[in-house]
């Protein structure tokens, strides 16, 4: 193969094997974007939670053991919620920050 070819078919394999990477990630992306989106009802849900002051209520509840053992406390972690929605705006703001 001549040198020229030579230096053809790496540009087009190397850009082939990014191609590929960016379409799975694009495809694996596209799929946590339609979880995330058919999740906004719960997002909704905990936002209102969280801002109403039912949260704080719970969370002094659970610190009295007027929660039963065995019930799953995991939105009452003290910072949990308010990162998890945080992590959600912050995504929402990176992708609207991506250009083509």
């Amino acid at each position: 193969m001549s040198e020229k070819y030579k230096e053809t078919a790496e540009r087009v394999s190397a850009m082939s094997a990014a191609f590929r990477r960016l379409e799975a990630i694009v495809a694996d992306l596209n799929d946590k974007l339609e979880a995330l989106e058919g999740a906004g009802e719960e997002i909704a849900s905990l936002r209102r939670y969280q801002e109403s002051g039912q949260w704080l209520k719970d969370f002094e509840a659970d610190e009295a053991k007027r929660i039963p053992e065995g019930c799953d406390r995991a939105v009452l972690s003290e910072d949990g919620l308010y990162n998890l929605l945080s992590d959600i705006d912050t995504l929402a703001s990176r992708l609207s920050g991506i250009s083509c």
